[in-house]
């Protein structure tokens, strides 16, 4: 498949998302495109105090990812009473304009607590999902329109280091994956019964929050290896619309309308119980990609198959500097692979998986979000709280950083929206850019 029909193919994947919200809008976690790549103009190289248009303090850290509609920020944080926050500033200004609780009962577990998952909007719109199951949809001034306990209806979520999927949201529906042990340790902190729990994929109506389907996903993984934080994307390929998802040591495409699978195929051939899943999967030259953990390679898998197609369908495999937790970006047709751990990126061919080039960020503490992308530049920030712009052309180079002192630990990734990069710390969501007024 030709670069230029497999990005026909994203476009028309991802049209019903775009129709609502502004090019330039941060939408969902991995952007408007699903890729971590910005259609945003004006996006700044140079990170520094003259580039940092304000400073918003936040109530709490987390790793969720701010994003953007049209004048408003909406950032998920927890406070120091366990509240769960879903909070909107004025993208202008950083003014907080209002906020919501959600949920009560935020608990931290390693680097992760409750505010994992990121916001999403479709531009009339916002919706917000903790690691507590509570689930809720707000317009765009802070009215509540729904909200449900997922925990209460379906079991709490048996994730080890806290549930961390954000929703897709795709032509007025809200897709997640819950991929999790079954059975459970009885030492284990978070699990709140006896019972079996299933793996599932859930279809929600965004406008009432009402189920319209639910369909049990099965694996032969064990323990950990069951469970995922990745996020579903969409796919239109040979076999139509699909919906992508990866955990207990599969990457499957289902169908949109019920979520019956199509397809399944192993990830990588070592079995491990503690294989847990962190990446999202990527569309990119009209391939599949997801990515195994703890070294295990970044997989490229052709669409179009039946039944198990982890032989027949694997295209290519990327094994030199993979990705543990940073899940790959896709900017001008190009791929971009982070290993935070060592803080080595790769700039990859998706079509061959051949690398380009890569390099290593400068510095020591790890990098725990996922690249974004725009304009040539690539951004991201590590756990000590130093922000980078990074070049996406023809060799690697660091463009500029910005060190926050006493804000870390910095997790999530970057949103990028109308000339605009938001970064999150442990204190503060702060705005490189000049500020652009949008048209009425």
């Amino acid at each position: 498949m030709n670069l230029v029909f497999s990005t026909l193919l994203v476009a028309l994947a991802t049209s019903s998302i775009l129709a609502a919200v502004s090019k330039e809008d941060w939408s969902q976690w991995r952007g408007p495109t699903l890729n971590g790549s910005s259609r945003a103009r004006d996006l700044p190289a140079l990170l520094d105090p003259s580039s940092l248009s304000w400073t918003a303090p936040l109530p709490g850290k987390a790793g969720s990812t701010p994003i953007v509609s049209g004048d408003r920020v909406f950032v998920t944080s927890p406070d120091d009473q366990k509240n769960l926050l879903l909070l909107c500033l004025d993208r202008k200004s950083g003014r907080e304009l209002w906020r919501q609780t959600v949920g009560v009962g935020d608990k931290e577990v390693g680097r992760n607590n409750m505010c994992a998952p990121s916001p999403i909007t479709d531009g009339h719109r916002v919706y917000t999902l903790f690691g507590t199951g509570d689930f809720a949809a707000f317009d765009l001034d802070g009215k509540p329109l729904w909200n449900r306990n997922l925990g209460k209806d379906f079991g709490s979520f048996a994730v080890m280091w806290i549930f961390g999927s954000s929703p897709l949201l795709h032509e007025g529906r809200l897709y997640l994956q819950v991929l999790q042990r079954d059975e459970m340790p009885p030492d284990y902190p978070r699990f709140d019964g006896k019972s079996k729990r299933d793996s599932f994929l859930l279809c929600l109506d965004a406008k009432s929050g009402k189920d319209l389907w639910r369909h049990i996903r099965k694996t032969d993984s064990t323990k950990e290896s069951s469970e995922s934080y990745a996020t579903p994307i969409p796919f239109q390929g040979p076999n139509g619309l699909e919906l992508i998802v990866v955990g207990g040591d599969y990457l499957s495409g289902h169908k949109f309308r019920d979520g019956s699978e199509l397809w399944r195929a192993r990830l990588y051939e070592k079995r491990d119980d503690w294989y847990r899943i962190v990446t999202s999967p990527v569309i990119a030259a009209g391939r599949i990609l997801a990515s195994g953990p703890k070294g295990q390679p970044v997989v490229a898998f052709r669409g179009g198959g039946k039944g198990d197609v982890t032989t027949s369908h694997r295209d290519w495999e990327f094994r030199d500097a993979p990705t543990d937790w940073s899940t790959p970006c896709v900017l001008n047709g190009a791929l971009f692979v982070l290993d935070g751990q060592k803080r080595r990126i790769t700039r990859i061919n998706p079509e061959t998986g051949a690398p380009v080039w890569s390099g290593k960020i400068p510095g020591a503490s790890p990098i725990w979000g996922s690249l974004s992308g725009g304009e040539g530049k690539l951004y991201c920030h590590d756990e000590n709280g130093t922000v980078y712009a990074l070049s996406a052309g023809d060799k690697f180079e660091v463009l500029s950083s910005h060190f926050f002192a006493g804000e870390a630990p910095c997790k999530g990734s970057i949103a990028l929206a109308n000339g605009q990069i938001l970064v999150r710390t442990a204190k503060a969501l702060h705005a490189f850019g000049q500020v652009k007024l949008r048209a009425k």
